[in-house]
């Protein structure tokens, strides 16, 4: 069975791996914890392709740790018996250390199974995982445990690792290759920080390469067909989807249009016009709001029209939102107002009414004030008269506080006006 290249050229010390020196880098926490030899249960989190898998493998390599590998996707619990087993067996007597790879796919109930030995030290646990390990991995484990987070590897970073990977290639192959300029940088910019499809599309790249003067020719145009979309980083379920629509609204609530239009095109690029447009209407409502009431009017507008159109059509539309809403006056009195409504709400029940606010028009003998006495404001000049609306415990509660935009302020001094006349 053919190796991939990627498994080929993994790394077998630290001063190999490419990029995450503010974990790798000399005096770094994780590489002294790695040089110490001593060896805590830990959880590798980030992103796939970054060096989890590879960084777990080095340190298995240099301790006297009986090694074993699971995945939380095909894992059984009798495979984690197994392993808890083995480290009361002669061959585990200086420990097991387990690395458990997407350890996010295991229940509850197997996550439970590992407390005991993993907090007695006779299983060691290195396990990773691509989804936040907050909300994916039981408390306990990561109670137990020290969390280390990988980032995307850097283009610049990268390059090494390509270029490794080709010569590596070129022995396998037993043909000189011919690299145009550009097509490591190339790579580089297509793999969105991970290392593992860097190398992989170098692998295409030499299998798929014309042979021309007994050389194999690695063209600029054949790298670029060839790691065309690898650079998006995207799951519907998963961190990097709910990363793009926080980024997505921050920029639009910072009111910077083109970072806005960056992430949209992220989601757009993606197919997944669905969440874009559910985003853009809770951003119309809850960042524009009443400094520019129309916008959700306008933005829903935008986004039945995109559902009308499918893709690609469906881009400019949506591209109208987004930059209508980030180039808006923004607004966040609405929100505010109701969050400090529901606060109180939570704090004092539901506080009854007012008589004169009720559907009711008949006093029980018990009622010391007796008729409904609700004065009706369109009797009455401006359509407007003084009459206690709030239930008597929050009588004096103030949740709304006019935006210092046109709109806002327009309607603070025509309220005063009117009020203040009484």
């Amino acid at each position: 069975m053919s190796v991939p290249l990627a498994e080929k050229i993994r790394p077998a010390v630290l001063d190999d791996v490419v990029g995450q020196r503010a974990l790798l880098g000399q005096g770094m926490p994780l590489r002294r914890i790695i040089e110490s030899g001593s060896i805590p249960n830990m959880i590798f989190y980030g992103p796939s392709g970054v060096g989890k898998t590879t960084v777990a493998r080095i340190i298995a390599q240099n301790t006297n740790m009986l090694m074993r590998r699971l995945n939380g996707t095909s894992a059984s619990t009798a495979d984690i018996k197994q392993v808890i087993a083995e480290s009361d067996s002669l061959f585990g007597y200086n420990g097991v250390l387990l690395y458990l790879d997407e350890i996010q796919y295991l229940n509850k109930k197997q996550q439970q199974s590992l407390l005991e030995y993993i907090e007695d030290g006779s299983v060691t646990l290195i396990s990773s995982t691509t989804e936040n390990p907050y909300f994916y991995v039981y408390g306990a484990v990561i109670s137990r445990s020290t969390i280390f987070e990988f980032k995307p590897v850097e283009k610049d970073d990268i390059i090494p690792a390509i270029k490794r990977a080709f010569k590596e290639a070129e022995k396998d192959s037993g043909t000189q290759l011919e690299i145009a300029d550009g097509v490591f940088e190339k790579i580089a910019n297509g793999c969105g920080g991970d290392v593992r499809k860097a190398v992989n599309t170098v692998e295409l790249c030499v299998l798929s390469a014309e042979s021309s003067g007994g050389k194999l020719v690695v063209t600029l145009e054949n790298a670029e067909r060839l790691s065309q979309r690898s650079n998006m980083r995207y799951d519907r379920a998963g961190d990097e989807h709910y990363d793009i629509l926080s980024a997505l609204q921050k920029s639009i609530r910072g009111s910077d249009e083109n970072a806005a239009i960056h992430y949209a095109a992220r989601l757009i690029e993606a197919g997944d016009i669905i969440s874009l447009s559910r985003r853009l209407l809770v951003i119309a409502a809850e960042d524009i709001g009443l400094a520019y009431p129309q916008a959700i009017s306008i933005v829903k507008a935008c986004v039945d029209s995109a559902m009308q159109l499918g893709l690609p059509e469906a881009q400019i539309p949506l591209a109208e939102a987004v930059i209508l809403l980030a180039t808006a006056p923004k607004s966040n009195s609405a929100n505010e107002a109701v969050k400090a409504a529901l606060a109180d709400l939570k704090e004092h029940g539901g506080a009854g009414f007012p008589r004169h606010l009720q559907n009711k028009h008949f006093d029980g003998e018990e009622a010391a004030v007796r008729g409904q006495h609700y004065l009706y404001p369109h009797d009455y000049e401006d359509h407007w008269v003084e009459q206690q609306y709030l239930p008597d415990e929050l009588k004096n509660a103030v949740y709304y506080h006019f935006g210092k935009n046109k709109n806002e302020q327009a309607a603070k001094a025509y309220w005063e006006k009117i009020k203040g006349k009484k």
